[in-house]
């Protein structure tokens, strides 16, 4: 009886197993080994790209330095950037930005006299970057077009008037970035062919991830002109000289998997090649800046 009972288990199961192979195998997959997942092929997007490269940047910032000589107050801006990759290591970039004034007061300190202007401008460039693992090299070309004159030239009495009234400029770099443990380092030299002068700078920033979401960034950077844009540019007495000192501080918040939001706090040191052109030798400034990447 118990012989009788153990082969009619036997035989029910092997008829339960015969009909899951059959089952299996009519659905076109294997029937799956006793203790082991099946392995399901990876789904397919049907897209052409998983994503296209680029990031969109829009900011505000409370006062605009860059490369430590001011431009204007309460600034707007917009920033495209495309990457695309060539080969493993080398990828073409594509950038655009657009920045705007709201209101920018010229009458807080010499040498630049009275009154209100406004401000804007918009960059262009194209980059070739190649990752060789332990830094990444990178070749880009600029175009700046001032729309209402260099920091303020339209006033008359800004620095457009020491800078031989620039409307634009084109200039091209050299950049390289690597990682020393947690600290990031980046560094690059550019030339300026309207003016023919040359620009170097080099900076530093420690990423310190407090959650999964939230982390706190502090970064320095300082620059030094070789007959860059300095007071005298239109006297022809141009000369060299270290441009600031900016230690910043950045809070960049993970909103999505696509979107970062960075609040940031600066505070620019003018230096010798500055001193002369800036409303405040040196200054607290900041600005908030929302990232979206697809």
């Amino acid at each position: 009886m118990k012989l009788k009972s153990m082969t009619s288990v036997i035989t029910k199961s092997a008829l339960v197993l015969a009909a899951t192979a059959s089952l299996s195998a009519f659905a076109g997959t294997p029937a799956p080994s006793k203790g082991v997942a099946p392995v399901l092929p990876p789904e397919e997007s049907g897209a052409l790209f998983d994503t296209l490269g680029a990031t969109l940047e829009v900011g505000y910032d409370t006062r605009t330095y860059y490369r430590g000589l001011w431009f204007a107050d309460n600034a707007v801006w917009t920033g495209l950037s495309l990457s695309i990759p060539l080969t493993e290591q080398l990828s073409l970039g594509f950038g655009a930005l657009y920045l705007s004034t709201v209101e920018t007061t010229a009458g807080n300190g010499a040498p630049f006299g009275q009154g209100d202007f406004d401000y804007s401008e918009l960059d262009l460039s194209a980059s070739l970057s190649y990752d060789a693992g332990f830094a990444t090299f990178g070749l880009v070309y600029t175009h700046y077009e001032f729309w209402d004159g260099f920091s303020g030239t339209n006033a008359g009495v800004l620095n457009g008037a020491n800078e031989g009234n620039v409307s634009s400029a084109d200039e091209v770099g050299i950049t390289v970035a690597a990682a020393a443990g947690p600290v990031n380092l980046y560094a690059g030299f550019y030339y300026d062919f309207r003016i023919g002068g040359s620009y170097a700078e080099v900076g530093a920033d420690l990423p310190i991830e407090i959650t999964s979401w939230f982390s706190i960034v502090p970064a320095v950077k300082t620059g030094y002109g070789f007959d860059y844009y300095t007071n005298g540019v239109a006297a022809g007495t141009r000369s060299g000289g270290f441009t600031h000192v900016i230690p910043s501080v950045s809070a960049p918040i993970k909103l999505t998997s696509m979107a970062t939001l960075t609040p940031y706090i600066a505070y620019n040191i003018s230096l010798d090649a500055r001193r002369a052109l800036n409303t405040q030798d040196n200054e607290i400034f900041g600005g908030v800046k929302l990232s979206v990447s697809f």
